[in-house]
C-alpha cells in the first residue's frame, strides 16, 4: 500500500533557521518570526541554490539548500507564485497555517547542498 502522492519542495535556509528545524527533528519549520508573514518553499533546486548561495552566505556566513516531501493534495490551496523568471516559483503559506502544512510533511527534511 502507497502512502499519499507527494510534491518535492526545497527551501533556501540559514544557519538560524536550520537549528530550529534540528531541534524539530528535522520533521517541521519553525513558526515564523513577526517580521516574516509568509513562509515560502521553491519549487525548484536551482532556485534554492541561487538564494543559499548568493543571499544566505553573504548575509550569514553559509547558505543551506533543503528538500522535503509534503502531500500534493494538501498543497493544492496555495497557488503558485512567480517571483521573477520562468523558473523563479514559490508557494506563500500564511504564518498561522505553518503549523498545518508542517503535518502535511511526509518524511523528514533534508540538508542537501551546504554553500560557505
Amino acid at each position: 500500500m502507497s502512502g499519499p502522492r507527494t510534491t518535492t519542495l526545497w527551501r533556501p535556509t540559514g544557519p538560524e533557521e536550520l537549528e530550529l528545524v534540528r531541534e524539530l527533528e528535522w520533521r517541521a519549520w519553525p513558526p515564523r518570526l513577526p517580521e516574516q508573514p509568509i513562509f515560502y518553499p521553491v519549487l525548484n533546486e536551482e532556485y534554492a541554490i541561487k538564494i543559499a548561495r548568493d543571499w544566505n552566505v553573504p548575509h550569514s556566513g553559509v547558505g543551506y539548500v533543503t528538500r522535503f516531501e509534503v502531500e500534493s493534495g494538501f498543497l493544492e490551496r496555495y497557488p503558485v507564485r512567480r517571483a521573477g523568471g520562468r523558473t523563479i516559483l514559490e508557494l506563500w503559506v500564511p504564518a498561522e497555517e505553518l503549523a498545518e502544512f508542517n503535518a502535511h510533511i511526509v518524511g523528514t527534511i533534508e540538508v542537501v547542498h551546504e554553500f560557505r
